[in-house]
């Protein structure tokens, strides 16, 4: 395990006006330090990357991976249980992503997706009817949006997506939110530990009762493939399941509020949503910044950024964040601009490491935001952005609570 010497290095994650807003610190380091150690939440050292350029070849750099020679020496990231250090197998990790690339590809293509369209807006209207419901029954005509929308949405196509039961929704929500947990003392690893056990049952399930989803998918092929273990099906389905909610509800939470707090941008998405819809999810995705780290990969080789050697078995952490506020490739990136064109952004990331979920967000994100523009047309925040409880001590962060009204 890397450990710091008496050199003064920034610890993640770093302080920031609001969320969302990202802190000063990005700005400064992009200018003079765009890859340079800092102390991540664990306090191991790590290599932080923030310029949109360096970030953007590294996502797709062969030289990094998820795994470690030796992960046992690995610099931890947090107390979490997620994006927390190595994983998979350092000797067979380019297989095995390989073969889940091709595994996933026909479940999460952009065909797919586009079959959904109608069955996504069919959910995005029954929960946007409970959001009115509940905001007529408060007293204060005051309802969550993150409640009856936000969380609610992502979780029902993700479920269905995999083959997970719905009715299991808020068992599976309690694991991802204590397994992202990054406070210390907190029971992360035990989340995690019992959600493996709970996606090994559901894939044992399907072995005598296959269904048309994803991990019925994955059970088939690891029936002709005896190098996929019990062990990378269950770590892919988790990753799935996890990564299939959380961070599409946060992009949902703060897309809300950019459009509250720009108010000529929504008017412009209430006059033509279906012209402006494409922009304006691709602004969100690319101005949101909910978590407060960045992807985490490991050096195989001595890896040369610049003038910065990076050398093997390092923790680096791509602040993707960071590299889309980045103004040599964005003109005034601080400014949340739905006309922007090109919008060239990594929120998904880029190469053989582009999100494999990347359509299936933009298919949900399109038909929230073209539903509230449309059938509510004055919703607004109620309260103060300063006032809402943020989700500091999480991977993923955003907020945990989002009261609105029209």
């Amino acid at each position: 395990m890397t450990t710091p010497t008496d050199t003064v290095r920034p610890q993640l994650p770093f302080d920031r006006p609001s969320v969302l807003e990202l802190s000063p610190l990005y700005a400064l380091l992009r200018q003079n330090a765009p890859v340079t150690e800092v102390l991540t939440p664990a306090g191991d050292l790590a290599w932080l990357v923030t310029r949109y350029t360096e970030v953007r070849a590294l996502l797709s750099d062969p030289r990094l991976g998820r795994s470690h020679p030796d992960a046992q020496r690995a610099a931890r990231i947090s107390d979490a249980a997620i994006q927390n250090g190595p994983t998979g197998d350092y000797d067979t990790e380019k297989a095995a992503h390989t073969r889940m690339r091709k595994l996933l590809r026909p479940s999460f293509s952009v065909r797919r997706m586009r079959s959904l369209n109608d069955h996504v807006q069919e959910l995005v209207d029954g929960y946007v009817d409970e959001l009115i419901a509940a905001r007529d029954n408060a007293p204060d005509h005051v309802a969550d949006l993150h409640e009856h929308l936000s969380f609610p949405l992502p979780v029902a196509v993700i479920c269905e997506l995999l083959g997970v039961p719905y009715g299991d929704r808020a068992y599976f929500s309690d694991l991802s939110q204590r397994m992202s947990s990054m406070v210390s003392g907190t029971d992360a690893q035990a989340a995690r530990d019992e959600f493996g056990v709970y996606m090994g049952g559901l894939a044992e399930t399907k072995r005598t009762e296959p269904g048309e989803d994803v991990i019925s998918d994955l059970v088939a092929a690891q029936a002709d493939d005896p190098t996929f273990t019990e062990d990378e099906l269950v770590d892919l389905c988790v990753g799935l399941l996890f990564a299939g909610h959380e961070t599409t509800v946060n992009r949902i939470d703060l897309g809300v509020l950019l459009l509250d707090t720009h108010e000529k941008l929504r008017a412009d998405l209430r006059a033509d949503p279906t012209g402006r819809i494409e922009p304006t999810v691709e602004e969100i995705l690319r101005y949101s910044a909910p978590g407060g780290l960045g992807l985490l990969r490991y050096a195989h080789t001595d890896v040369t950024v610049g003038d910065t050697t990076i050398p093997t078995g390092d923790a680096v952490l791509l602040s993707v964040a960071a590299a889309n506020r980045d103004d040599t490739a964005f003109d005034a990136p601080d400014i949340f601009d739905t006309t922007r064109a090109p919008n060239t952004h990594v929120a998904f990331g880029h190469g053989n490491h582009f999100c494999v979920g990347a359509a299936l967000a933009r298919t949900e994100l399109r038909s929230v935001f073209t539903t509230l523009a449309r059938r509510l047309p004055d919703l607004r925040l109620a309260g103060e952005i300063g006032d809402l409880a943020v989700r500091d001590g999480h991977v993923t962060g955003g907020i945990s609570g989002l009261p609105v009204t029209w």
